[in-house]
């Protein structure tokens, strides 16, 4: 907060949200039920991790929607989901809690990260 972070309580979060996060290379970061955000605002549309990788052609999702499915994830997994997240890939469109978010995002459903989908190889809408 000296920083320059607003912290602030977002229910459809689920978290505590501090906003313009002075950190990082942009985006946000959920640690628990605390997502620290570069921007103004969660509610900004982003492309998807496999969209952005160039695997298939994904419509944007809310930044909000795929945050909330790293708290749900952080809230059955508490302390092992960074280890886990971590042997996943990082951030990274390989790493399945990313992809579980993005899925989530797009269709309310689907946070856990166990099955995944898996990565589409000819650039065709999953």
């Amino acid at each position: 907060m000296a920083a320059g972070a607003r912290p602030r309580l977002d229910r459809d979060a689920l978290a505590l949200v501090f906003h313009r996060w002075p950190w990082g290379p942009g985006g946000a970061m959920t640690l628990g039920n605390v997502i620290l955000h570069t921007g103004e605002r969660l509610d900004v549309r982003c492309t998807t991790y496999v969209h952005r990788a160039g695997l298939c052609r994904d419509p944007e999702v809310l930044l909000r929607d795929h945050e909330r499915a790293h708290v749900l994830q952080y809230m059955v997994l508490g302390p092992l989901f960074l280890p886990l997240y971590l042997l996943c890939g990082g951030i990274s469109v390989r790493n399945r809690f990313e992809r579980a978010a993005d899925r989530y995002a797009r269709s309310g459903q689907g946070w856990w990260p166990w099955p995944c989908e898996p990565l589409p190889t000819d650039g065709r809408t999953p």
